[in-house]
């Protein structure tokens, strides 16, 4: 069962990640789809290999789990557009 997922990334990575996927001829969703199943499953047991573009998409960032993303989110425009 397929279910929808929003995300919020940095613009340009999208843009990168959606070129990628053109030049590939797969979907972007796709791609998010198999770097998640990559993270949660055995090596071994998958049949889509992750390219390196994707696998540097991780930033190994640690967050907090009481952070709070939406008043961060808000500080960030009312910061952006100032």
């Amino acid at each position: 069962m397929n279910t929808k997922l929003t995300l919020k990334l940095n613009q340009e990575v999208i843009e990168r990640a959606k070129k990628y996927a053109s030049d590939k001829k797969i979907s972007l969703s796709r791609i998010v789809e198999a770097y998640l199943q990559s993270l949660t499953t055995d090596k071994n047991d998958t049949d889509f290999e992750i390219s390196p573009f994707i696998k540097s998409l991780a930033t190994g960032t640690k967050i907090p789990t009481d952070l709070d993303y939406k008043k961060e989110y808000t500080d960030r425009l009312l910061e952006k557009y100032k």
